[in-house]
């Protein structure tokens, strides 16, 4: 999954993937702004056949804490 998520941010983006690690977090890549985390929320939902609710989207902002919400949510 971590795969996908970070192919997922990096088109989300528009940067190459090999800018988007484990360790990235909001605002470390010029397009992940305000707008740019509620695409990447949207794209979430879609790509993983997820839900985020609002309280939780404040919490992602990181791929680490996106990856573990992703995977437990996918999980069950």
């Amino acid at each position: 999954m971590l795969d996908e998520l970070m192919a997922l941010m990096a088109e989300i983006f528009e940067v190459e993937a090999q800018e988007v690690s484990q360790d990235t977090q909001f605002g470390d890549l010029p397009k992940w702004d305000s707008m740019g985390h509620m695409d990447l929320m949207v794209a979430l939902e879609s790509k993983f056949g997820i839900e985020i609710n609002a309280d939780s989207i404040r919490d992602l902002v990181s791929v680490k804490a996106i990856l573990e919400a992703a995977e437990a949510k996918v999980n069950g």
